[in-house]
């Protein structure tokens, strides 16, 4: 599993939380979304692509939504399985119309991350 998330203490609590739903075995935390993009496109080349994404919106540099545009390149090589989750506290109307237009989205868990939306993974 990929955190993308700038916020230091939102890695810190959604670590633990993941870790306490046993909801994954590994996970990867990158604070800075132009290094994500390149870890994925090393991990397209070695077939080694995280099964879930939790992918903030509201980032230094590209938001969540540029993130997923620079996406487009490799994304040919992202397993049917794989699942990209809005990680936001953004209720604005037009982030929440642009996840629902983007075929990328899974969908969207608003924070902080619960146990419960975990769950219902």
């Amino acid at each position: 599993m990929l955190l993308i998330d700038d916020n230091y203490i939102d890695n810190i609590i959604n670590t633990m939380l993941i870790e306490a739903a046993h909801f994954a075995d590994k996970i990867t935390i990158i604070n800075v979304p132009l290094d994500a993009i390149e870890y994925l496109s090393l991990c397209a080349q070695t077939n080694s692509l995280p099964d879930i994404i939790f992918l903030d919106i509201r980032m230094p540099g590209i938001d969540g939504f540029q993130f997923l545009k620079r996406l487009e390149p490799i994304k040919h090589y992202f397993p049917a399985s794989l699942k990209i989750y809005m990680l936001t506290s953004s209720f604005d109307p037009r982030d929440l119309q642009e996840i629902k237009e983007n075929k990328l989205i899974t969908d969207f868990i608003g924070k902080p991350l619960t146990s419960e939306a975990l769950e219902e993974i």
